[in-house]
């Protein structure tokens, strides 16, 4: 599917929306030129399959990453490793949540599951959560050029906001937003407003890696140099896995 320069209306509105702001955070809305995500859209270097990982994070790069989003125990974050631990399974690169914590995949998100003591919220589901991007950042900016200049995508379903009036660009399964900004401002959104859900995708001018995640996955996923995947993986505020471009996300 390729880049769309016109304006598609939402199929699911909702009466209490509020107009989408031309600046999301420190973040700004693109209303016009949609070409720095040609690349992600078939007319550069293609789009991987739906529900892959290069699918996610975009294809052609040569390593990738899968960064776990933690559990939690009140207020703290929880790693995955650590329930599984508690519950007696393992985690591999690709295992799903549910699979951790012994549940059938239908009922993973029932209220009454959880290991009092270990763990009583399940992994956050969504766009990176704000503490792990905190994480990545630092990462992510020894590892291109272009800190400064940074392009990220917003998926347009979010409730909240009415992105009618903006263009939006197209990756498997989802209609973006196309926002410009510092990589440090990345997760400005939610500083600035604890509602706010941050971008599903990142990546710098110089294109040297891509982030990407989806409101439905509990993992963020990059994909970019060895280097930086072996970064990834030795960060100690990250709980991060190799993954081939073609593994199933979860």
């Amino acid at each position: 599917m390729g880049t769309r320069h016109t304006v598609r209306m939402n199929d699911f509105r909702l009466v209490d929306q509020d107009p989408a702001p031309e600046w999301y955070g420190r973040l700004r809305a693109r209303t016009d030129d949609l070409s720095p995500a040609d690349w992600l859209t078939g007319q550069g270097a293609g789009q991987g399959a739906f529900g892959t990982v290069a699918g996610v994070a975009a294809p052609g790069f040569a390593a990738y990453a899968r960064i776990l989003h933690p559990a939690r125990l009140g207020e703290r974050p929880v790693r995955w490793s650590t329930v599984a631990a508690a519950h007696g399974t393992r985690v591999t690169p690709v295992t799903r949540w549910h699979e951790v914590i012994g549940a059938d995949e239908e009922y993973v998100n029932r209220s009454d599951l959880g290991l009092p003591g270990v763990w009583d919220e399940h992994a956050a589901e969504g766009p990176t959560p704000p503490d792990v991007a905190q994480a990545l950042v630092p990462v992510l900016a020894r590892h291109t050029g272009t800190p400064e200049q940074c392009w990220f995508g917003l998926w347009a379903g979010y409730g909240r906001w009415d992105w009618d009036r903006f263009p939006t660009f197209e990756t498997p399964g989802r209609d973006e937003v196309l926002l410009t900004g510092r990589l440090a401002d990345a997760a400005s959104p939610v500083s600035l407003d604890e509602f706010a859900e941050l971008p599903d995708l990142w990546w710098p001018q110089d294109r040297a890696w891509c982030l990407g995640g989806d409101v439905d996955l509990v993992s963020t996923y990059v994909g970019g140099s060895p280097e930086l995947i072996a970064d990834l993986l030795a960060t100690a505020d990250l709980e991060a896995h190799p993954v081939q471009p073609d593994d199933l996300v979860g």
